[in-house]
């Protein structure tokens, strides 16, 4: 008689079980019954930005995917907003705190409901120190893709997203994250990740997104270098391995006077397009590799009250793109189209009248070029916008 137990799932519960005494165990030897001065306490906070603005021009083609001018025709003006958060953190002890964030964006209304709607966008748990200098966060939260490297040393996210942003690359996701610092001056550091990598929806397969974030700061903190990688498996079965990777650097420094920026990155869509063979006549399932660069630049022209921004972006969405041995391609993944090439310029002035109030006459560029056999077919799209942004806390 087989008297050996099997239980569904014993490969993950036992590790998680595992994990759960570990934590036990530093919770006790990390509690702290000194400080009876703390008392938990919350805190409020958010902010808004949009724009008034005027479509100078269209692409003939409604190029652009998701962009947000695509498909608005030529001489039409309207105010909008882009983005309003709300946010709540909560200071539970002195080793936790809570967050949670609404957010209202144009672009990425996870309710699908065609309006300016609030959904839950960040909402965990933060266990300060769980190791030395090491932060563990459970729930849905930023990914290290971005939001801690890239993002607010450029500083201009009312203006545009990162040129990983803009691709698509997941700027939060539900899952568990360890934030952790090397030194104590914090010069050196790292983020990982594990998530669903759905964003704010629901989980649709087993599959999990996995991310990795390093940093180094030199010269006192004004030059930073970061490397960051992902990968999350699509659909895996017998003759099918549909996957997807990003890696991606970023160098800035920042100055008084200046801060300059480069972000480039590498995404490899394993099996994810397909393309007519013009020699066997049949559909193939092809590799696509897409590659973008960002470069942009900012600092102050009267300090505290005038500054200026510029940036430009180059993306290509499949470097191996042969319109000589293959037609009529397409993507699985919506998120990187196949067809055209992208240039992104933007540039303005930034006027702050009061503190955490800005009001940023500028101009947004989106420019297509086609990678097909009918030629590169350029347009592109010109915005005016006067951009207003405020902070509330």
């Amino acid at each position: 008689m087989n008297t050996h137990l099997k239980l569904p799932g014993a490969k993950i519960i036992v590790p998680l079980l595992a994990c759960l005494i570990f934590m036990v165990k530093v919770s006790y030897a990390q509690n702290d019954l000194s400080d009876t001065t703390f008392k938990p306490h919350g805190k409020l906070s958010g902010y808004a930005f949009g724009d008034y603005y005027y479509k100078a021009h269209s692409d003939s083609l409604n190029r652009g995917g998701s962009n947000q001018y695509t498909g608005i025709p030529e001489g039409r003006n309207a105010f909008q907003f882009r983005r309003v958060y709300l946010g709540y953190d909560y200071y539970i002890s002195t080793k936790f705190t809570a967050q949670v964030l609404l957010a209202a964006e144009d672009a990425n209304d996870a309710l699908q409901s065609n309006k300016y709607a609030f959904y839950v966008k960040y909402a965990n748990i933060r266990w300060k120190d769980i190791l030395p200098r090491t932060d563990l966060i459970i729930g849905q939260t930023s990914t290290p893709a971005f939001a801690m490297s890239s993002e607010p040393v450029w500083g201009y996210r009312s203006i545009e997203k990162t040129i990983a942003d803009l691709r698509k690359t997941p700027s939060y996701d539900l899952g568990a994250e360890i934030q952790g610092k090397i030194d104590a001056a914090g010069n050196y550091g790292y983020d990982l990740m594990v998530g669903n990598g759905t964003g704010a929806k629901p989980e649709t397969n087993n599959f999990k997104h996995f991310y990795g974030d390093v940093y180094a700061k030199f010269f006192n903190q004004r030059l930073m270098i970061d490397l960051y990688g992902d990968y999350e498996r699509l659909n895996w079965q017998p003759g099918f391995h549909h996957a997807r990777s990003m890696e991606k650097l970023f160098v800035s420094y920042s100055a008084p006077v200046i801060t300059i920026g480069a972000e480039g990155f590498i995404t490899q869509s394993q099996n994810d397009v397909t393309a007519f063979n013009n020699k066997t006549l049949m559909a193939d399932t092809l590799n696509g590799l897409a590659t973008g660069i960002s470069l942009f630049v900012h600092g102050p022209i009267i300090k505290d009250r005038l500054g200026f921004f510029a940036r430009m972006d180059q993306y290509n969405p499949d470097t191996k793109y042969d319109n000589m041995g293959y037609s009529k391609y397409a993507s699985f993944s919506a998120n990187y189209g196949p067809d055209t090439k992208e240039r992104f310029i933007t540039a303005g002035l930034d006027f702050t009248p009061v503190k955490n109030v800005h009001l940023m006459p500028n101009i947004w560029y989106n420019g297509y070029a086609n990678q097909g056999t009918q030629g590169s077919m350029k347009d592109y799209d010109l915005v005016y916008r006067l951009t207003f942004y405020f902070i509330y806390k």
